[in-house]
């Protein structure tokens, strides 16, 4: 049997990274969380650079003070990655593109989609109304642009007083509706007689309001508690400000709202490490009237996402074809095509089963592998392929694994799993070239 061929481009010193301690906090891993006595520095993402002078689409005033305070400390030194030195001219270049394409009156998606997949330059408020079209949630036409937002928004509003309300508030509702049926003599608290079995607190039936209401309460704690871990490194999500506690309860209503929307799933934790980029990129716009709207146009973008990954969080699924087992059984294969040697070495010679670091990497869309700012730049892409985020994703996670060949393929059971379930740090343009190399030809 002849040996496939690992292409040249594979073999570049680009590939090779330098290994470094990471303290990263890992869900979905057995071991328990730990505490330093010293405070982790606070990271921030960047703060967006002023477009250059050309009319514009989205308003250019600045944001807040108080939203971001510090550009994004890698806490690592990685020279490839370096973007102190400000906007390179390609992502000048590129902002102006999706400038000029923000402009049309109907935006040609395909090529906003070409563009984007490149990375989407810090312009004030660029990125937030890029990602919104890309996920559907603005058309095309920008005419419709008003009348949807403002139906979508309300939309929302909407779900927030039917399905954040205290049952004691839900049942005063209906006394108060039923006192009008009353003599202002009859107003006094209502007999046994007339109180529902859905009404009274301690009914086990399926429709009562206060039986769901403590079923739910279990998932809302798990739900507050994940929101307090959020980005503990970042103050626009943790810390005592008015705007942290804002941001966590826009958050907490998010997923509740989509928890008690979505009863085959509810919520599952790791939910909150997807929700987070969104609401972080939509609450920044410098539009005031966006940024105001962030929670609605987040919800609506956080169910679109996610309804190309749901599968994954579906537990009764796990073992089916649309499971997340499947899926890591097709990031193991696509391994397998691209690179055997590789493959063979992790997966039979060291037996590092790929669930072992891909169960993390695929359902929280790689936002713990890298940097804040880094996991936006890789969203840009898995956003803005038409084939669709998944098979992007896909890509992506083994070009993360062929980056670090080297290391890999010198590394036995111990070394891999760490180096894996800890990865280094990578210069984010190299790692999203290799997976795009991956992408299938199409045939002539």
């Amino acid at each position: 049997m002849v040996k496939k061929r690992v292409p040249d481009w594979l073999n570049s010193s680009l590939w090779s990274s330098t290994p470094v301690d990471d303290d990263r906090l890992h869900r979905y891993t057995s071991e328990p969380a730990t505490t330093t006595s010293s405070p982790e520095p606070v990271v921030e993402p960047p703060v967006p650079v002023p477009p250059p002078s050309a009319s514009t689409v989205v308003r250019t005033e600045s944001p807040k003070s108080d939203t971001r305070d510090s550009r994004v400390n890698n806490n690592v030194s990685n020279d490839d990655n370096d973007t102190s030195s400000g906007p390179s001219a390609e992502d000048v270049s590129r902002q102006a593109q999706l400038l000029v394409e923000l402009s049309k009156k109907v935006i040609n998606l395909r090529e906003l989609r070409k563009i984007a997949s490149q990375g989407i330059p810090d312009g004030p408020g660029i990125r937030s109304t890029v990602w919104k079209l890309l996920l559907g949630y603005l058309p095309p036409d920008r005419a419709l642009w008003t009348s949807e937002l403002a139906k979508k928004r309300s939309q929302y509003k909407h779900f927030k007083e039917e399905l954040l309300m205290n049952p004691s508030e839900i049942s005063r509702r209906l006394e108060k509706a039923k006192s009008y049926e009353h003599d202002e003599t009859n107003r006094g608290p209502l007999s046994r007689s007339e109180i529902s079995q859905e009404e009274h607190p301690l009914s086990l039936g399926k429709t009562s309001i206060w039986n769901q209401y403590f079923q739910d309460s279990e998932i809302i704690e798990q739900i507050d508690r994940d929101v307090m871990r959020t980005h503990p490194d970042m103050h626009f999500f943790s810390g005592d400000s008015s705007l942290a506690k804002s941001n966590q309860e826009a958050l907490r209503n998010i997923l509740i709202v989509f928890a008690k929307l979505n009863p085959g799933i509810r919520y599952v934790q790791g939910m909150n490490e997807i929700l987070a980029p969104l609401f972080y990129v939509f609450r920044s716009d410098p539009d005031e009237d966006n940024a105001a709207s962030a929670e609605a146009d987040t919800f609506f973008c956080f169910v679109e996402l996610l309804s190309g990954f749901r599968d994954h969080f579906c537990q009764q699924l796990d073992n089916s074809v649309v499971g997340i087992r499947a899926t890591i059984t097709k990031l193991s294969q696509l391994l397998k095509e691209h690179d055997e040697e590789l493959w063979r070495h992790l997966e039979i010679t060291t037996k590092v089963n790929p669930q072992f670091y891909a169960f993390r990497w695929i359902t929280l869309l790689l936002t713990q592998e890298f940097n804040f700012a880094d996991s936006l730049h890789i969203w840009d892409t898995i956003l803005s392929d038409p084939e669709g985020p998944l098979e992007t994703l896909l890509r992506i996670c083994c070009s993360m694994l062929i980056l670090i060949r080297r290391r890999l393929l010198a590394g036995d059971f111990t070394a891999n799993l760490k180096l894996l379930q800890h990865y280094p740090p990578a210069n984010i343009s190299h790692l999203l070239y290799v997976a795009n190399k991956l992408r299938k030809q199409p045939s002539i």
